[in-house]
């Protein structure tokens, strides 16, 4: 019983001990995250009280003892610090996960900077023999296909999906030492250690077992590469490498395989050819094995590697294989076993036995210019990552070490332990570019992925822990503005995705942000809140300068601001805000140098109700209020007519604003904003006049069984384009459409590096859903310059999806549903650029749609010029806001779902999220990934080629004239007829001569429309024909002589009093023709009449 006892008492008393730790762990990590959030809100810290991770880690291991591991508290602490308010499980100090997101940000660290070894995928290849091995691996990146070639015969052909496509068994009594791919024929070639193998790896059926067999050879082949020259057609180079140290060149054309396998009659598996027939020179440049050989189109030369410690790398151009001149060469200790160049630091690696990796210039055969040491064994494969600037070597004990070329520093070591004694060996390795993956062979494929490409399509894009409720770009900073509904600011710096720095709690503890604006210098910021309060900020430092407090007798979310527009002030340090209200209050906020206080001077007056009484056009009267300073909208007040009685609300229905902008130019003074019921309205303070602009039927009737919110403006944009953007637009002659090749599939597209601003699609777009056109005045058109100054128009996004256009008088000019792969979609935001080329829009499934207007604005605003280029899916949810980044041609969205992402505009790829771990490359082309809760690849809008705008022309088969026969006799031909010439066969070709185009009523084949809008994407394509058809069986036109009788009694010109006879005539002839056998020889040869 003592003994029971004491081991009770000695666990509780652990259990004790670990509870008091517990807490101990979580002061500090609470004392830990206060540390960060001053910090990030600029307040000193001394470095007494700062708490590092040397620090934290002593204080970690006093509280759980030495046996936690220094890898799990290193990334317990990053976490802590990148986000201090995330919520923490002390689990994660173990090395214990909840997640499967947490546990892949604890493998994000040094260990996986460049590969993650975890997430390796591996590939066995089906149907191989016992004790196989892959022996070579070749990547064709303009095919996107990976080509494996086993050591007994197995040739399999991978798609970009690393499914099989395609392979082929190479019954040779010798193994297969390599394999390359034919550019020109298009064919994949392989070397065993005596003969060339040619395979067409496209052929289908039995043919697919068929493949070409060039011997004899005089030497053991060891190694083969392609000689890629895109001057060259129908021939390519092929360059062996073998056991006696001669380079061969095999010259092969398309002739030598595919007319051969045309004169065969007999199916055969294999067909030997005689490598005497081939054009070939060979030269001996090495002293031992040719280990590899590669040809540089970069250098325009080839490089072949020898264990020869003298002739060890030959580097030299093709010429010198057909003559006895001296060549580049080399030398090394032991030879190279493998040789690899980079492009763009113009360097050759080379590594063999001696466990060195050396770097040589390829001009400076003397000395090496570095020297990379650390591999304990042989070094047998080297290959490039050229994007990153990384050497990847692998050594004979299976170890992998990554390097970069410009410092000459290790980036990661990792070891592939999987496999017995006898799986010790890899035999090939090649790097993916198009998927980012190093791919190696061995008895199976491994594939290992770069660590940023799992962290970019596994991690869930986070930029806020709550939905986002504003993002604005500062266009001077070259920085971005986020708001959560937390209430909590970041600002990032655009080009890095680097965060500058955060506020929390803005407006006080628990007070929403629901708006905010950046000044025309992006030296000020201004945030408003649900509660009406409204603050000023410094954007560089991020302080706090004037504020706007809350009424006392303000109700709770009575003066909800929705929107903020910074104003052109008229003084100096005076500051001007626009405010939407969420009522429908329009009011100006001012702020003065010397008061911290922020007033409201200014509001418009509710002329909703006015408009909803009837009238169309309300004026304005200029207020006699005297003020200190100019501001830009004059105090006005309502004229109502006399009879005006005030109109009974519905409460069912909303009315008030949704969305305001407005339009401050020379000539222009103009506020627009759209209501919750579909009603446009536009404030003009240069007429003095409140106009509707548009007003949907029956937005103020209630209709249960309709959805209230049918109507609703979710955004409002002026589209204006001033002289200057207009006289540089007339200058171009603008835009070709930014041409794209595919990268995934057909809907997706690359696009080309030229501006969107600089294209625009070169034919004419059909749009999706086309709305009501009136007509423009002739007059109007004929006194237009395209230099003026053209009057604005206004773009709203409504909730049923469309994307409507108007003149200020308020007539339509288009109205487009926007494409996406799914049905009508509620559009939330507007953005267009500096110049109004290009119109972007978000909806709340998450798509993004981009659409060219340059043309469009030009009168007599033709709706074919307004063309949708691309649509792609941003987000899962909702987005909220959208905005174009001209001089980095990158979009950014910001979405419900909690995160601000970044894409390519010119094709819709992603860049990344801010939040990320990984530095932004937005300069360069990304590789095409997709975040992990989309699945939808971008979908680009083809444009029509101008010769399909004529009327379609179709060509049609050429049958038999029998007038043509008739005309045509033995004796006329036998005249012109010329002599034969020897060795030829007369023919008698009167029945070819006598063909001719039908005699068909062409008119009634023509397509009378392009494309069908209502079928949609697939058979909208498609031509349509209006054919007539017949009403019953009876008319059909029937097969055979009588048929032909029948069919000469439809030609018009006819008497109409042989219908009946010709009635009767049908009806004997169906009888007999209706038979199971019907003979359709005289159709095809007709019998020559007596």
């Amino acid at each position: 019983m003592d003994i029971r006892e004491e081991k009770r008492f000695n666990l509780a008393l652990q259990i004790s001990n670990f509870r008091t730790a517990l807490r101990g762990f979580e002061k500090l990590v609470e004392r830990i995250a206060a540390q960060k959030r001053d910090e990030r809100a600029g307040f000193f810290i001394q470095k007494e009280d700062a708490i590092d991770y040397d620090k934290f880690y002593a204080t970690v291991q006093e509280l759980f003892g030495p046996e936690v591991k220094n890898q799990d508290v290193k990334c317990f602490y990053r976490k802590l610090c990148n986000n201090p308010d995330a919520s923490i499980d002390w689990c994660e100090i173990f090395g214990y996960f909840s997640s499967e997101e947490d546990s892949l940000t604890s493998q994000m660290d040094e260990e996986n900077l460049v590969f993650l070894v975890s997430r390796k995928q591996q590939v066995v290849i089906s149907g191989s023999r016992r004790r196989d091995v892959i022996k070579c691996i070749v990547k064709i990146p303009q095919l996107d296909l990976l080509i494996t070639a086993s050591q007994k015969g197995l040739i399999t052909v991978f798609n970009s999906q690393m499914r099989v496509q395609t392979s082929t068994n190479i019954t040779d009594t010798s193994w297969i030492t390599g394999c390359d791919y034919l550019s020109q024929l298009k064919r994949i070639v392989a070397t065993t250690e005596r003969t060339i193998i040619v395979w067409d790896y496209k052929a289908q059926g039995s043919s697919q077992e068929n493949y070409f067999v060039i011997k004899p050879m005089d030497h053991c082949l060891l190694c083969v590469c392609v000689v890629s020259l895109p001057d060259q057609l129908c021939r390519d180079d092929i360059l062996l490498g073998d056991d006696g140290g001669f380079v061969n060149k095999f010259t092969v054309n398309s002739d030598d395989f595919g007319l051969k396998q045309a004169k065969s009659k007999k199916k055969l598996q294999n067909q030997v050819l005689d490598s005497k027939n081939f054009k070939s020179v060979k030269r001996k440049l090495h002293n031992d094995w040719v280990m590899k050989i590669r040809y540089i189109s970069a250098l325009n030369c080839f490089g072949s590697c020898s264990l020869d410690s003298v002739h060890s790398l030959v580097l030299e151009s093709l010429k010198r294989l057909e003559d006895n001149l001296p060549v580049r060469e080399f030398s090394m200790p032991r030879g190279a076993n493998t040789f690899c160049y980079s492009i763009k630091a113009n360097v050759i690696v080379t590594g063999g036995d001696d466990k060195v990796l050396r770097l040589w210039h390829p001009n400076i055969s003397t000395k090496p210019v570095g020297k990379l040491v650390g591999h304990m064994f042989s070094i047998t494969e080297i290959v490039t990552n050229e994007k990153d600037q990384h050497v990847i070597s692998l050594s004979s004990a299976k170890v992998f070490r990554v390097w970069d070329i410009q410092t000459l520093s290790l980036l990661q070591v990792f070891h592939d332990s999987q496999g017995g004694p006898g799986d010790m060996q890899i035999y090939s390795m090649v790097f993916d570019s198009n998927h980012g993956m190093l791919v190696t062979g061995s008895s199976v494929m491994d594939m290992y992925p770069l660590t940023r490409m799992i962290q970019d399509a596994k991690q869930v894009p986070h930029t806020h822990e709550r939905e986002i409720n504003v993002m604005l770009y500062n266009k001077y900073f070259h920085q971005v503005l986020t708001i959560c509904s937390e209430s909590i600011i970041k600002v990032w710096e655009l080009e890095t995705g680097l965060q500058m720095y955060q506020i929390l709690d803005p407006h006080g503890f628990n007070v929403e942000l629901t708006s905010a604006a950046i000044d025309e210098s992006g030296f000020l910021f201004a945030t408003g809140a649900y509660n009406g309060t409204v603050k000023i900020w410094d954007f560089g430092s991020g302080q706090e300068m004037k504020v706007l407090p809350e009424g006392k007798d303000w109700k709770e979310e009575e003066h909800w601001l929705q929107r903020l527009i910074f104003l052109k002030a008229q003084e100096k340090h005076q500051y001007l805000i626009l405010a939407l209200e969420r009522s429908g209050k329009i009011k100006m906020i001012q702020g003065k140098e010397d008061d911290i206080y922020l007033a409201v001077i200014w509001e418009l007056p509710d002329v909703v109700p006015v408009l909803q009484n009837g009238n169309r056009i309300v004026h304005l009267r200029m207020s006699a209020k005297d003020r200190s300073m100019a501001i830009p909208f004059p105090d006005v007040e309502l004229i109502a007519e006399k009879n005006f009685s005030q109109h009974v609300d519905n409460p069912a229905i909303s009315i008030e604003m949704n969305c305001i902008d407005l339009l401050q130019v020379e000539g222009y003074n103009l506020i627009a904003a759209g209501t919750l019921n579909g009603v446009i309205i536009l404030w003009n303070f240069v007429t003095s006049t409140v106009k509707e602009v548009y007003r949907p039927e029956d937005c103020f009737t209630v209709d249960p069984d309709l959805d209230p919110k049918r109507f609703r403006i979710n955004d409002i944009l002026f589209l204006f384009r001033n002289p200057e953007c207009a006289r540089r637009s007339s200058q171009d002659s603008i835009c070709s459409s930014s041409q794209c090749d595919s990268s995934k599939g057909p809907q997706s597209s690359k696009g080309s590096k030229q501006s969107i601003h600089d294209s625009e699609v070169k034919g004419e777009q059909k749009d999706v859903t086309v709305g009501e056109q009136q007509p423009v005045d002739k007059k109007h058109l004929e006194s237009t310059n395209l230099t003026d100054t053209q009057p604005p128009i206004l773009v709203t996004a409504h909730e049923d999806g469309h994307l409507r256009l108007w003149t200020l008088e308020g007539r339509l000019l288009k109205d487009i549903l926007p494409f996406t792969k799914h049905a009508a979609i509620s559009l939330t935001s507007l953005y267009t650029d500096s110049c109004t080329r290009i119109l972007l829009t978000g909806n709340v499934e998450g798509h993004v749609i981009l659409c060219s207007i340059s043309s469009f604005l030009d009168p007599p605003h033709d709706e074919k010029k307004f063309k949708q280029l691309l649509s792609w899916r941003a987000h899962s949810l909702e987005i909220i806001q959208i905005i174009y980044v001209e001089d980095k041609q990158v979009v950014l969205t910001a979405s419900i779902d909690g995160s601000v992402r970044l894409w390519h505009a010119l094709n819709g790829h992603y860049c990344g999220y801010f939040g990320q771990r990984r530095i932004f490359e937005i300069s360069q082309t990304s590789d095409f990934i997709l975040p992990c809760d989309v699945n939808e690849y971008p979908i680009e809008i083809k444009e029509e080629s101008k010769f399909t705008e004529k009327k379609q022309k179709y060509e049609y088969p050429l049958v038999f004239d029998r007038q043509r026969w008739k005309k045509m006799s033995s004796m006329s031909l036998l005249f012109k007829r010329t002599p034969p010439k020897a060795f030829e066969v007369e023919h008698d070709f009167k029945f070819f001569k006598s063909l001719s185009s039908p005699k068909t009523r062409r008119h009634t084949l023509e397509g009378f429309m392009t494309e069908n809008r209502e079928a949609g994407i697939v058979f909208g394509s498609l031509p349509i024909y209006r054919v007539p058809s017949p009403t019953s069986l009876r008319f059909l036109p029937l097969i055979g002589s009588e048929a032909r009788r029948d069919s000469s009694d439809g030609i018009p010109g006819k008497k109409k009093g042989s219908h009946v006879q010709h009635e009767r005539q049908r009806r004997r002839s169906l009888k007999r023709n209706l038979v199971p056998q019907i003979n359709l020889t005289s159709s095809f040869f007709p019998a020559i009449p007596k």
